[in-house]
């Protein structure tokens, strides 16, 4: 892993032994990362990335989000980030994809472009020879469908827990980052992001590994 400074987040050991242990076999594995909105998934995958260096790849679940215009289309642009708001089919048809790799194909995965609101696709290689494939989303644990169909497809989640308090506090100060008013920030936390992390903690004993976060 790349050296730290005392303000920079640190994976704890056990956690990339953990995912040494996965590839071991040197078969395809998925490992998935959940965790409610502003837990920190994110910087948990990427750091687990950067411990592993070349034997693994992140594939956000974000990727999926449906286009803000077919958003609107359906009428749920305003509840964008819940769980009818992805394309939870073609999500499950990457991941399975993911799981067999084909030796010398390259799988192009979306990537979820927070500038612009918007999934970019095609933008994640995947290169076969890659062992380990780490996935991060919110919703990866639900036992609804159709999000039932996802968790089954990797060989170990974590779940991603952090102080309610201060996931809040990411999550208004990331809306704001991202162009909201500070107003419009706290109420899109309080009507949206906090009504999908209750639903998401109901399901975090589906973990594999219960992962406590800074």
């Amino acid at each position: 892993m790349s050296s730290t400074s005392p303000s920079t987040p640190r994976l704890a050991d056990a956690l990339i032994a953990r995912a040494e242990a996965l590839i071991q076999t040197g078969q395809r594995r998925l490992l998935g990362i959940a965790g409610a909105p502003g837990t920190g998934k994110s910087t948990v995958a990427q750091l687990l990335a950067e411990a592993l260096g070349p034997r693994a790849v992140v594939v956000p679940m974000d990727g999926y989000h449906l286009a803000n215009r077919e958003l609107a289309r359906l009428g749920r642009a305003e509840r964008k980030g819940a769980p009818d708001t992805f394309d939870v089919a073609g999500y499950a048809a990457l991941l399975q994809r993911l799981k067999k790799p084909v030796e010398g194909e390259i799988v192009y995965a979306p990537f979820f472009k927070r500038e612009i609101e918007e999934p970019i696709a095609n933008a994640i290689p995947v290169l076969a020879e890659v062992p380990l494939v780490i996935s991060e989303g919110n919703y990866l644990l639900l036992d609804q469908h159709p999000w039932n169909q996802v968790a089954p497809l990797f060989d170990e989640c974590w779940y991603v827990e952090v102080n309610a308090d201060v996931r809040r506090s990411r999550l208004v100060e990331r809306h704001v980052r991202f162009g909201r008013s500070p107003e419009a920030a706290k109420a899109w936390v309080e009507s949206i992001d906090e009504p999908n992390a209750r639903l998401v903690e109901q399901y975090k004993d589906r973990a594999n590994v219960q992962v406590p976060w800074d």
